[in-house]
């Protein structure tokens, strides 16, 4: 890891799952919340180019995704960023779900519920869905 720090972002803390999850419900259909996702994206800070390198890569995804992370008096804070509009937003919901969480709230998080409740991965194609599991056994792994 680098010496330089994590910029902070709203998700977990401002933006928690359980606002997503609302926010997801209340779309009209898929379009609606393909659009929902796109714009939780915009709000995700870029990633400083020091925290992108070849380390902080999450393999298994098929856009360029880095996934920088610290842990502080038991909590760990991520920060994530992807070359692709959409996977930006996928992160967002991660985020939102492991944000300044211990390593046992991150095991014990029912990810597939969160998933189910939000209504898309039956929409993301097969490798972004890949992709979205990847970034989430990364975060799992680092927790351990």
């Amino acid at each position: 890891m680098t010496d330089a720090t994590l910029p902070q972002h709203p998700f977990g803390t401002e933006i928690t799952a359980n606002d997503i999850v609302e926010q997801m419900q209340a779309a009209n259909g898929w379009e609606d919340r393909y659009r929902t996702v796109i714009q939780l994206g915009k709000k995700l800070p870029a990633l400083p180019d020091v925290f992108k390198h070849e380390e902080l890569k999450v393999s298994g995804c098929e856009s360029q995704v880095w996934l920088a992370h610290e842990a502080q008096d038991g909590q760990f804070h991520f920060m994530a960023d992807s070359d692709a509009r959409i996977v930006r937003g996928l992160i967002t919901l991660v985020l939102a779900a492991y944000e300044g969480k211990n390593a046992e709230e991150i095991r014990a998080f029912d990810i597939d519920t969160y998933f189910e409740q939000l209504g898309l991965i039956a929409h993301l194609s097969p490798s972004r869905g890949n992709g979205l599991k990847a970034i989430v056994e990364q975060i799992k792994a680092l927790a351990d």
